[in-house]
């Protein structure tokens, strides 16, 4: 698949849980039909489904990621009781998400310093549903503490 195709399947099915299936069949009866042999129709199929849903997988772990990292970093400048707005931008104009957010309470233990955050995602004239996340500093900055979604370790998993 090329990159445009996979930029396209995002693009247009990115949401879509069944995405991968469906790009499958659609290339599995082409390539089926153009060949006109059923079992090959059928392991490009599979092929492409696979391919397909790792991409969308691993597209989706790199925006939830960037969302995590913005939200942390937002919060991480911040003392205890107050408030800010975050942003993140992607690469591709899509689910450039926003919202606010305001610190809780300081979580002192000996590992690190951590904090109780929570956090609004404003997609509409909706009122925004708001989240708590625990947020702990590392070398690198500001980090989630909870695992989900985007610790590389979980895998497929997520």
């Amino acid at each position: 698949m090329t990159r445009a195709a996979a930029l396209l399947v995002v693009l247009l099915l990115g949401g879509c849980s069944s995405a991968g299936n469906i790009v499958g069949v659609i290339v599995g009866a082409a390539a089926g039909g153009a060949t006109a042999n059923p079992a090959i129709g059928f392991g490009v199929g599979v092929g492409v489904a696979a391919v397909s849903d790792y991409a969308l997988r691993k597209v989706s772990r790199s925006w939830h990621q960037g969302e995590q990292d913005a939200i942390a970093a937002t919060a991480g400048g911040l003392d205890i009781g107050a408030t800010g707005a975050w942003k993140v931008e992607h690469s591709l104009p899509l689910g450039e998400e926003h919202g606010h957010l305001q610190i809780v309470r300081a979580i002192e233990n000996p590992l690190a310093p951590c904090k109780q955050v929570l956090f609004s995602v404003e997609e509409s004239k909706e009122p925004p549903a708001w989240y708590s996340v625990d947020i702990c500093q590392q070398q690198s900055g500001w980090k989630w503490a909870s695992a989900e979604p985007a610790v590389e370790r979980w895998g497929f998993l997520q």
